[in-house]
């Protein structure tokens, strides 16, 4: 049991390190959380920031979501070097659950953070590379269609479960309905952190993206 808590606080403390907030601060003097959408993420690091802020924020909010689920399947296999009878799954669903819930409220700064989806696709990616991409491509699809990050974002999160129940993809670790409640559970945080972006669709105000820029 202190292996699954020990994982569980290693992967917040991962996720809540916020790279949008230091790199504002760092290249443009300011925090982010106070300009543009107030977001803390790769898109209003974009339009407050630029290109290059944006791109890094955007690997590094990935490999946030890579790391804490390494770290727990190094350790899963090490703990049951000693037969410790360690479920490797659940560690892994434990770092990823709280590397978002870490991105959305980092101890950091003031449990003000980002939506998470950078640090899910992350994760995605790592767990099982098929569903990762086809969740990216899908979501591109989707952004520029609509032109609206958000949206892609939510329809990609409502995919991957979908994605998970049906099994897609030969990867070690979504091979069972073990994942099936972690997809949803990560599916209804991205789609929790969108709430406000979900009713300025529905209003017809959400902020859209211009690709002459």
């Amino acid at each position: 049991m202190i292996l699954y808590v020990i994982i569980l606080i290693i992967a917040y403390l991962i996720g809540s390190i916020n790279f949008s907030i230091i790199l504002s601060k760092k290249m443009a003097g300011f925090d982010l959380r106070e300009k543009g959408s107030g977001n803390a993420g790769t898109t209003n690091m974009l339009r407050t920031v630029g290109k290059k802020a944006a791109l890094i924020t955007l690997v590094c909010d990935i490999l946030k979501g890579i790391v804490p689920v390494l770290l727990a399947v190094l350790i899963g296999n090490i703990a049951n070097h000693f037969e410790a009878g360690v479920q490797t799954e659940y560690l892994v669903q434990i770092a990823g659950i709280f590397a978002i819930i870490g991105h959305t409220f980092p101890i950091y700064f003031g449990f003000k953070g980002g939506k998470g989806v950078a640090t899910s696709l992350g994760l995605l990616l790592i767990i099982n590379w098929q569903i990762g991409l086809i969740c990216l491509v899908f979501a591109l699809l989707v952004m520029a269609v609509t032109r609206m990050v958000s949206l892609g974002s939510i329809s990609t999160a409502i995919l991957f479960p979908v994605l998970t129940i049906f099994r897609i993809g030969s990867e070690y670790f979504i091979v069972s309905g073990k994942y099936i409640a972690f997809s949803i559970i990560l599916a209804l945080i991205v789609i929790f952190n969108h709430r406000t972006n979900i009713k300025r669709i529905l209003s017809g105000t959400e902020n859209k993206l211009s690709f002459k820029k």
